[in-house]
């Protein structure tokens, strides 16, 4: 049975026990971490890379919508909270559901199953990774593109849209950051910060920037700072 790795972050321990109640039933959910404030979760979130967290909105300090702006790769969401006012943000930031505590068991249901369906799409995804040798074809207006993967050596976001550069030459394509993250070779594209992904290939030069940041240039010519979480990764990641 294929499991999902599960965190459950709020602040209160009888609501993250209520949660853990509710999961009992699905024991394809797999438990493997709590968090009760924002930089625990953070850090849990970092280190265990889960597929769903069940998110409280109201913490001491930074909320649950924080959380989820402080991370550069977001697992799945589903919100439970109190409070009835947030659903609208909580969709806009695509979170898969919003459940309002007390959980009801037919509405958790109803949870699980649109979460089931979710990630299996995402490993449908994760198992067609795009082998390096591939071309892509990418149609901007009345121009064609057809690309090796592995001329591509940097990709920006550009709200819902992507700009790839390849050689002397940029091209647009409707996919968000997220959404070719999840289709590239991981061992060689690397995300420096939420808005730019590297071809590791093209690393001519890396120097430490301030605040514990790595600056990247590339064999290109552009210059690119990672971000300080991104720094951290990249050096346990480029490490023997």
């Amino acid at each position: 049975m294929k499991t999902f790795k599960t965190i459950i972050i709020d602040d209160e321990r009888l609501a993250r026990e209520e949660v853990k109640r509710a999961l009992k039933s699905y024991p394809e959910f797999e438990i493997i971490g709590e968090a009760s404030h924002v930089d625990e979760a953070r850090i849990l979130i970092e280190e265990s890379k889960p597929d769903i967290i069940f998110l409280d909105i109201h913490m001491p300090g930074k909320s649950g919508f924080d959380l989820l702006e402080e991370l550069t790769t977001v697992p799945e969401v589903v919100f439970t909270t109190a409070y009835d006012q947030y659903a609208v943000k909580a969709f806009e930031l695509n979170a898969l559901d919003y459940l309002v505590k007390p959980l009801r068991d037919e509405r958790f249901s109803q949870t699980i199953e649109k979460v089931k369906a979710e990630l299996a799409k995402k490993e449908e995804i994760k198992a067609d990774i795009l082998p390096m040798h591939r071309k892509i074809f990418i149609k901007e207006g009345e121009k064609c593109h057809f690309i090796p993967l592995s001329e591509i050596h940097f990709i920006e976001s550009l709200d819902n849209y992507a700009r790839l550069y390849f050689g002397d030459q940029k091209a647009m394509i409707k996919r968000s950051l997220n959404q070719l993250e999840e289709k590239l070779d991981s061992t060689v594209f690397f995300r420096i910060n939420r808005s730019q992904i590297i071809n590791t290939q093209y690393i001519k030069e890396i120097h430490p920037y301030f605040n514990n940041k790595l600056q990247i240039k590339l064999t290109t010519g552009e210059t690119l700072e990672v971000s300080s979480r991104q720094s951290a990764k990249f050096k346990n990641w480029n490490s023997l």
